[in-house]
């Protein structure tokens, strides 16, 4: 079980800020404490998300930001992540039926709670996009165009890695949910992976899988969004923890690609 510092138990102590230079791109991560029960992080979060409950540990800190040389970037944060959580509304009793409602019986989690949200914390967030200054510009289109998965394959040196966790939740023991993002800059190219894996148990599981790929000498980076989910009465029970096993026996849901083309910097921009 995770866990979770009591309110003002929290040891504050300086965040852990990496960052690294990829041609004309910037990259930065920054890893920190969990949000705590009362403060300025807290109202904020507060005030922008309509939420009952938070999941156990959020960070409030924590952010994965590529930015290009001409100020057009994109951020993974938690906080735009948990915007995106159905706050008026419990998705999860529609799509698991009669299977949902016994798994849930017990959930403290959920009893207490007057307003129905979803409680698994499923969101489709792909990614903040920054527009550092007047001539940054992120053009956003509809593509057909596919990541270089068989590029991504090759034997390539590892200049830059980090693993970024956002959020998590235990589902009050009935499960997980939990969104992390991860980077990797090789020489040719680099990729990040977002994923929000949720498992509620003897009901589904669920993974919402956003990757952005950007090669070397490119003018635009590509973004790809899946949501796959299902039962997992259907899905053997040895590979009920494990993301990557998982995914090979779920059902696609949703997808999009998306190619995103930023300004270059240019003396007289």
């Amino acid at each position: 079980m995770a866990s979770v510092p009591a309110a003002g138990n929290i040891k504050t102590k300086p965040p852990e800020i990496k960052e690294f230079e990829f041609g004309p791109w910037k990259m930065t991560t920054c890893k920190s404490h969990i949000l705590e029960s009362e403060g300025e992080q807290r109202k904020r979060y507060d005030n922008k998300l309509e939420l009952p409950q938070l999941p156990e540990m959020v960070f409030p800190e924590n952010v994965l930001r590529v930015v290009h040389e001409s100020g057009a970037g994109i951020e993974f944060n938690a906080l735009d992540a948990l915007a995106l959580v159905n706050a008026h509304a419990d998705p999860v009793k529609v799509a698991a039926s009669a299977e949902w409602q016994n798994a849930r019986s017990g959930c403290e989690h959920i009893k207490n709670v007057v307003a129905p949200f979803d409680w698994t914390f499923t969101t489709a967030y792909k990614g903040t996009l920054l527009q550092k200054n007047s001539n940054a510009v992120m053009k956003v289109s509809d593509t057909t165009e596919q990541i270089n998965l068989d590029n991504l394959k090759r034997r390539e040196p590892i200049h830059f890695y980090d693993d970024v966790l956002l959020f998590e939740d235990e589902l009050s023991d009935n499960g997980t949910s939990i969104m992390n993002v991860k980077v990797r800059v090789m020489p040719s190219c680099f990729f990040i992976l977002m994923r929000l894996f949720c498992r509620v148990d003897n009901v589904l599981i669920r993974v919402n899988d956003t990757r952005v790929y950007h090669e070397a000498g490119e003018n635009y980076m590509l973004r790809e969004f899946s949501s796959r989910e299902e039962k997992t009465s259907n899905i053997p029970t040895v590979a009920h923890t494990d993301p990557n096993e998982v995914s090979k026996y779920l059902k696609l849901t949703g997808q999009s690609r998306e190619r995103l083309d930023f300004q270059q910097l240019t003396s007289d921009s």
